[in-house]
């Protein structure tokens, strides 16, 4: 009589070991769904915001010219004395090519620097990509092995970085530039740069 009361137990509690690993899989991606806010990207921290700019050199892209003046590499120098916005992108990368324009855009005005970052990309390609959407950088470094990526803290590109006067980086932009965010939050966050050295 006890082996039949026992034997019902038996698969439920089997059932259980078996769906254990799936609920603390559950139990983990809510804790990270949590941890993330409202699920929005642009929302990740940056430990460097407040930090001096990485510096890190990278060499230019070679072939790309600006009004007939090669467009120099990047050099840490850079970025003292000015208001910079580091974008990080690639030409195989979807959503930088539906920022092409925005940051286009951006270059008009001329109390900011704009410096490219090529990402994990082909000289050809990202020669290609800049050609058809027009250059927007002052500056391009070529971040070839992603080794740059990981000192300036890249989830992924396209990434923006917003860097004061001082060399400080003082915002960061997690994905795209759209015509959502442009004025409502990277704006703010120049205008907020420029104030702050002025």
């Amino acid at each position: 009589m006890s082996e039949q009361a026992a034997s019902p137990s038996a698969p439920r509690r089997r059932s259980f070991l078996m769906a254990l690993p799936l609920m603390v899989f559950a139990a983990l991606a809510a804790l990270f769904w949590l941890r993330l806010g409202d699920g929005d990207p642009s929302r990740i921290p940056s430990a460097l915001i407040g930090h001096p700019a990485p510096q890190i050199t990278l060499p230019a892209l070679a072939g790309l010219n600006d009004e007939g003046k090669e467009v120099p590499g990047l050099d840490p120098a850079v970025f003292k004395g000015k208001v910079t916005l580091v974008n990080v992108w690639a030409s195989w990368c979807i959503p930088c090519h539906d920022e092409a324009p925005l940051l286009t855009e951006l270059r008009k005005d001329r109390r900011l620097q704009m410096v490219g970052i090529n990402y994990k990309d082909t000289p050809d390609n990202a020669r290609r990509f800049l050609g058809r959407y027009g250059n927007p950088f002052a500056v391009v470094g070529v971040d070839g092995n992603g080794r740059a990526g990981i000192e300036w803290g890249v989830y992924g590109v396209p990434e923006t970085f917003v860097v004061g006067r001082d060399g400080t980086i003082a915002y960061k932009l997690v994905g795209p530039i759209m015509p959502e965010n442009i004025d409502t939050v990277l704006r703010p966050q120049i205008e907020k740069a420029l104030q702050a050295g002025s």
